[in-house]
């Protein structure tokens, strides 16, 4: 797993934990902003297009819908282009895809253009470069990892405190057309962040000594066997029921406020306060989770992470006053926050490196399935029952469930691993690694002696004398 130019993470190469890496998470601070924040932000637009296409406001919610589904359906899809062409060209091409669907759009008449153009083709771009950053910061962050994941994630909730606003200065200044043509430009910055994810190469002499060996080698391009790992089963499980509730309570906390009595700017900055707190949440979550006692038991605070997130929703649906939600949105903050940090940082811990790019695709389109179908569910919840409360039960119970699948999962079901590597190449790798960073100067003296006895006493075959390529001097 050694080619360079394939771009699929030598396992030779130790994370630099450092150096470029800090670049690679900047762009992937700015992918995550980007990816997450989006969506949410471009319904700042629904009302002047509902006002010109003469359509509803469900209408214009499946933009939202079809951006968050492309953005976790074409899990796979990702998968199978980045172990193909690599991190870097996927995402170039990505952020071209992004940038034009919006440019795009800005010609529509019609909205299933728009569908087509805003929803799917940007839904593309921003899903071909969201899992690319994911999977080169996980290559570039060892040690500092779970501190790396947590700053990354902190892109979702600053952009979205950015791009809201800045979508409404568009639509007074430019309307909906030149807003959307202007936001398809801010995209292309998705390019220089895909420009900053530099492939880590491996030393020279391993890669000229394993080269036969990894031609022998075929990679494959989706990699179906982490279901044989029940860490990684149990993990996709219960992401899939947290993914059911969790998005839920941000939709429809501003329409519960409305609802009792509020006015629509006081109800609106309930989303502001759940996004401030959401912004510092995530980089000390993932401070927290790699202290050296913590780092190990990692899977279980993500799950405290998860009951806490589920049992502030069964909390806010008591609030019965604009205090009260106040109230909830500062603590849903935090828990947000902790599982957002932390989801990617657990499914890493669990699959390691070679099987990373494999594992977050098949999440992901396990995720998109239960997307569209939490938030629709709970709509129709109230619409039946005319209470958000129920609507807070059920998002709390679900949440409150896959926590307790993933810890009980893991506690019973998952045997505890060595820290030995899976695989007997990983092994030897590591084992090589650790011999050539330990070797003290008196070692490699007493190795070179060994090697020039060893050439001289070696019997000569065929007239030539049997050296071994890699001690040869």
């Amino acid at each position: 797993m050694g080619a360079v130019v394939a771009d699929d993470g030598p396992s030779g190469v130790k994370a630099p934990d450092g150096g470029w890496g800090w670049a690679v998470l900047f762009g992937c601070f700015i992918i995550t902003g980007f990816s997450y924040a989006f969506p949410k932000a471009v319904s700042v637009f629904f009302k002047e297009l509902i006002r010109e296409f003469g359509i509803g406001y469900s209408d214009t919610a499946w933009i939202s819908s079809i951006l968050l589904a492309m953005l976790y359906g074409t899990g796979p899809l990702c998968s199978v282009c980045v172990n193909r062409f690599g991190c870097r060209p996927v995402m170039l091409v990505g952020g071209l895809f992004a940038s034009m669907g919006m440019v795009i759009a800005s010609f529509c008449t019609s909205i299933v253009q728009i569908y087509l153009t805003a929803g799917v083709i940007t839904g593309l771009g921003l899903a071909l470069n969201f899992q690319p950053s994911l999977i080169m910061l996980n290559r570039y962050f060892d040690k500092r990892r779970p501190l790396a994941n947590g700053l990354s994630a902190a892109g979702s909730p600053v952009f979205l405190c950015a791009l809201s606003p800045l979508g409404q200065i568009l639509q007074h200044e430019y309307g909906w057309r030149g807003g959307f043509l202007i936001l398809g430009g801010m995209l292309l910055n998705c390019c220089v962040c895909g420009a900053l994810m530099r492939p880590l190469e491996p030393p020279k002499k391993a890669e000229a000594t394993k080269e036969p060996a990894e031609k022998k080698v075929k990679k494959k391009l989706l990699d179906f066997s982490v279901f044989k790992d029940g860490g990684f089963v149990i993990y996709t499980l219960a992401a899939s029921i947290m993914v059911l509730g969790l998005f839920v309570p941000p939709v429809f906390v501003v329409s519960y406020a409305k609802d009792l009595g509020n006015q629509d700017t006081k109800a609106a900055f309930l989303l502001t306060i759940l996004g401030f707190i959401d912004i510092f949440a995530r980089p000390i979550c993932g401070m927290v989770a790699g202290l050296k006692w913590v780092r190990p038991r990692c899977v279980y605070l993500f799950s405290f992470a998860m009951i806490f997130n589920g049992f502030t929703d069964l909390m806010g649906s008591m609030s019965v006053d604009y205090g009260g939600l106040v109230v909830f949105c500062i603590f849903f903050g935090i828990s947000y926050g902790m599982v957002g940090a932390l989801q990617f940082e657990v499914l890493m811990a669990i699959v390691g490196t070679q099987k990373f790019s494999s594992a977050i695709g098949l999440v992901l389109l396990a995720e998109a399935m239960a997307v569209l179908i939490g938030p629709p569910s709970a709509g129709k919840l109230l619409d039946a029952t005319g209470k958000y409360m129920f609507v807070f039960i059920i998002a709390g119970i679900e949440v409150t469930t896959s926590a307790l699948v993933l810890a009980l999962g893991n506690f019973f079901c998952i045997k505890k691993k060595s820290e030995e590597p899976q695989t007997k190449e990983e092994a030897a790798e590591r084992e090589e690694l650790n011999k050539s960073e330990n070797k003290t100067p008196e070692d490699a003296k007493v190795d070179s002696i060994e090697v020039e006895q060893f050439l001289k006493d070696e019997p000569e075959k065929n007239g030539e004398v049997v050296t071994n390529p890699e001690t040869c001097v």
